[in-house]
């Protein structure tokens, strides 16, 4: 059985293994154990609070094999970016030059500078190791944040984005960061991008103020604005399934999409329902998987078949009540684990 819960400290040295299969290009999985310790404790400290309103709190979460006893994948929410530490991007705008004289008019594309202060909820940091890519749980591991996030309503902006991961190859070569990035920061892309997770006052200080023309980067550079990584694109695929479209910006380093969806239009949570426990039972429900949430106490997720008892409530299996510490009358949200599934006997 697999299980979302919020990371704990002890995830620390199997986070850090799972960081350094994921490649370049993830940021929010740092490949330094230190720099990856301190968000750990952020994170766990931003679950022990109450937050009221969105302040860039982080909101790390571990998909967990039971019966394994390991960490098979990660993934975050940072509930607001931008603030005191902006968010930076490059917005693809159309410049328009005209020559009268001449009756020529040009629209040249080109990446400008943007620094959010008062930016949307981001989720982002999901890496789920090779063995598990299968059953669902890689879908799992993406959308129950969604659940997490409308059930904290206050804790969250109305609008999310993800910033997908862009072209880097497997030694850390970024065509777009040599083309561009490198002549204003003199370090190799790797680095930048460590940086960034801890202090992003350095962009702010280096990276080019003026729009940047696109037709005068070279070819490899143009080619991947706007593309993500090969690994990426089921990721990017699930998201636009469930609402996300292209927000017209890419990353300053690799220059991955930014995707973004208003958080009440996401596909998962407007099937969604909070609803409860109604009966245990022994035998394997025999229905389409849906993601099962605790709507109180400590927060676990997974994934599992279900159906509607005829007092409205839910009906399922032992281990997974067990897996998820759920007993009779406990209130859960739940909403199908793909589009057009819907509960048996039940609203969709």
């Amino acid at each position: 059985m697999l299980v979302i819960r919020p990371v704990e400290l002890r995830d620390l040295d199997r986070l850090y293994e799972l960081a350094n299969l994921a490649g370049f290009g993830l940021t929010s999985l740092p490949k330094d154990k230190e720099v990856l310790r301190k968000r750990i404790l952020e994170s766990v400290h931003t679950f022990e609070k109450p937050i009221h309103r969105p302040g860039g709190e982080l909101y790390i979460f571990v998909l967990e094999d039971l019966e394994k006893n390991i960490v098979a994948g990660t993934s975050c929410i940072v509930s607001k970016v931008g603030g005191f530490e902006p968010f930076y991007a490059y917005k693809l705008q159309t410049m328009v030059h005209r020559s009268r004289p001449l009756n020529i008019s040009k629209e040249i594309p080109a990446l400008v500078l943007v620094a959010e202060h008062n930016g949307p909820t981001e989720i982002g940091g999901l890496f789920l190791a090779p063995d598990y890519r299968k059953h669902g749980a890689g879908r799992l591991l993406s959308l129950f944040r969604f659940l997490y996030m409308t059930l904290h309503a206050d804790s969250f902006e109305k609008k999310v984005i993800a910033e997908m991961r862009g072209v880097v190859d497997d030694s850390g070569y970024s065509p777009f960061w040599e083309a561009l990035g490198r002549h204003f920061f003199d370090m190799d892309y790797a680095k930048a991008d460590l940086l960034s997770v801890a202090d992003k006052s350095f962009i702010a200080d280096l990276m080019p103020i003026y729009p940047i023309y696109v037709s005068l980067l070279p070819p490899e550079a143009r080619e991947v604005i706007g593309k993500v990584h090969e690994k990426a694109q089921p990721a990017l695929s699930m998201l636009q399934d469930e609402g996300f479209t292209f927000s017209g910006m890419v990353d300053i380093f690799e220059a991955g999409p930014i995707i973004e969806c208003a958080l009440d239009r996401v596909r998962i949570i407007r099937e969604s329902r909070i609803t409860a426990i109604d009966q245990i039972t022994i035998e394997e429900v025999d229905s389409p998987t849906f993601v099962i949430a605790r709507a109180e106490g400590s927060f676990r997720a997974g994934i599992a078949p279900l159906d509607q008892t005829p007092r409205e409530g839910i009906r399922v299996n032992a281990r997974i009540a067990k897996a998820l510490d759920l007993s009779l009358g406990a209130k859960i949200i739940v909403s199908p684990l793909r589009p057009s599934d819907s509960l048996q006997g039940g609203p969709g």
